[in-house]
């Protein structure tokens, strides 16, 4: 156990082609935090021995995958090690170093004061954090969004695709690691699976840094995976969120609001046809008979659309998480244990 093993922070960094910029980044890493996890996914720069042969931090352990996983999968294989630790809060930090190590306590400042659950920077909060940042990835990043929020049902977030994020450890408890994906979908994947947990997620505002640094995202090569996942989240969402935890007026809505707008559509195409090839023009009462359902179905689907932005979770979860993680044995806390989680559904 080193000597900042009292710190309530834990760090893990993600490795893959950053070597030249790995060592710089850790000695910028202050003492409020107590332990610095690095995985080497594979890297063929060798991260991992870099590290252990120049770095001297005693915080510092190294663990390494035998095959590439993506960066997702090197988060969560340092996760599965930080949820043996008794750090509070779990920061990922890109090894590329445009994340400042010096935001490290601010991100998880929220989480230790027990006011959320999870945080992530955003670049776009401060227009002028947004300077150093390409055109391309500012709209990539807008559309991105949008869906993201769609998917997760995080309407208040911003920048889904940013890395630098911390996590309450006693979440890491309860989160289905082989359900998430592993790579370039992982931090949005990641806020539709708490969003099921019912988490708490709040922004820090940050600059965005490119100082030349080598980057493998593509944007072009991942818009068909990102919009297939946050696609697949939103059906996944919907119902179990709508339909099978719970059923309320904004189910019925949802419901009742896209049967209309689809039975608008297709009556109306189909007698738009009939009347644009072979038949008369289509009357009056015909266009009111489309035109009705569609705007009434859209109203109802903007209702549930406003029902759905007020259900982002508002009260942290892991003081419940931590109540039930810490009981001791069963049969001594079953009325302990039942209060706890009466009152940790109650709040979901």
């Amino acid at each position: 156990m080193n000597e900042h093993s009292q710190s309530p922070i834990a760090v893990v960094i993600p490795c893959y082609r950053v070597s030249a910029q790995l060592l710089a980044l850790i000695n910028r890493i202050g003492p409020e935090v107590g332990w610095i996890i690095v995985v080497d996914d594979a890297c063929p720069e060798r991260s991992g021995d870099v590290v252990e042969k120049h770095c001297s931090d005693p915080r510092v352990t190294v663990l390494r995958h035998a095959k590439n996983r993506g960066v997702g999968g090197a988060v969560m294989t340092g996760y599965a090690m930080a949820r043996n630790l008794p750090a509070k809060v779990v920061v990922k930090l890109d090894g590329d170093g445009q994340m400042d190590p010096a935001s490290i306590s601010r991100l998880a400042a929220p989480l230790l004061s027990g006011h959320a659950d999870y945080a992530k920077g955003n670049r776009f909060y401060r227009l002028s954090d947004t300077a150093g940042m390409p055109p391309l990835r500012l709209v990539g990043n807008a559309g991105l969004s949008f869906l993201t929020k769609l998917s997760s049902g995080y309407w208040q977030l911003f920048d889904p695709t940013n890395g630098f994020t911390a996590i309450h450890r006693s979440l890491l408890a309860e989160l289905d690691f082989d359900g998430i994906a592993p790579r370039y979908f992982f931090e949005s994947d990641m806020l539709y699976h708490l969003n099921q947990l019912r988490a708490v997620i709040v922004e820090m505002p940050m600059p965005a840094r490119y100082s030349g640094e080598p980057s493998s995202l593509r944007p072009l090569r991942i818009i068909g995976p990102f919009l297939r996942g946050n696609l697949r989240n939103l059906g996944r969402r919907v119902v179990y969120s709508y339909f099978v935890r719970s059923f309320s007026l904004a189910s019925i809505e949802l419901c009742l609001g896209c049967a209309l707008v689809a039975f608008g559509l297709l009556f109306g195409f189909r007698h738009w046809w009939i009347s644009a090839t072979v038949g008369p023009p289509a009357t009056a009462g015909t266009v009111m008979l489309a035109a009705l359902p569609l705007i009434l179905g859209v109203q109802l689907v903007l209702s549930w659309l406003s029902a759905d932005i007020g259900a982002e979770p508002h009260r942290p979860v892991h003081p419940y998480l931590e109540s039930e993680q810490s009981q001791g044995s069963p049969l001594e806390n079953v009325s302990v244990e039942s209060e706890a989680n009466e009152r940790f559904m109650r709040h979901r």
